[in-house]
């Protein structure tokens, strides 16, 4: 007896198995190449003093990087729901918003002060520089991204929104997007640094 139950949920669970897999296979036919568009943020600079002392430094660049993709959702109904898949991607990947800190000992406009204002600008086009460098790579990653997410079954339509929300969090979680992002950080440290190095501090010194 006991043997015929474990039988008989065997036999029900491949039942109700198999409806949902035919709901799954019906959405790959509203599978779309998705259209990519890529572009980046305008950007400000705000120039601070703090009220402590920069111990190690005279000024910094404290850089927001945004990455925002808003999906254009292909919606299709079928017998017992909706397929719902990726027509666009929006995507605004960059800097918005660049906050130079610079030491409170330096008054504004004197030598110091503008010295390393000038300093902090070319790391400021410095992080420009890379995104503009990036676009190709970082528009074919949103393609790939885009296009490798097959359409999503929901039963509802007050669904589509979760769905939608389910592809965006597949979409920025791809291992192409991420890769690319990382190496993007990798570009900036590297700029950064040589900047750093091949000025050690000269425009500041002549005002010594």
């Amino acid at each position: 007896m006991k043997n015929c139950v474990v039988g008989g949920r065997l036999v029900f669970a491949l039942l109700c198995m198999f409806p949902l897999s035919l709901l799954a296979d019906d959405c790959l036919q509203f599978k779309k190449i998705p259209r990519v568009i890529l572009d980046v943020p305008d950007w400000n600079k705000t120039v601070v003093q703090p009220k402590e002392s920069m111990d190690m430094w005279h000024g910094n660049v404290v850089a927001t990087l945004i990455d925002n993709y808003n999906i254009v959702a292909d919606v299709n109904k079928v017998n017992d729901g909706y397929c719902v898949g990726i027509k666009s991607v929006d995507a605004i990947v960059g800097y918005n918003d660049f906050v130079v800190q610079i030491d409170i000992t330096h008054k504004p406009d004197s030598c110091q002060y503008n010295a390393i204002l000038a300093h902090e600008d070319k790391h400021i086009k410095t992080y420009l520089s890379v995104i503009d460098d990036f676009k190709p790579d970082l528009q074919k990653s949103v393609f790939a991204a885009a296009d490798s997410i097959m359409p999503i079954f929901v039963k509802d339509i007050d669904d589509v929104d979760v769905a939608v929300n389910n592809i965006n969090n597949k979409l920025q979680n791809h291992p192409d997007l991420i890769i690319v992002k990382q190496k993007l950080r990798a570009a900036e440290e590297i700029r950064n640094k040589k900047i750093d190095q091949d000025e050690d501090n000269k425009d500041l010194k002549k005002c010594l």
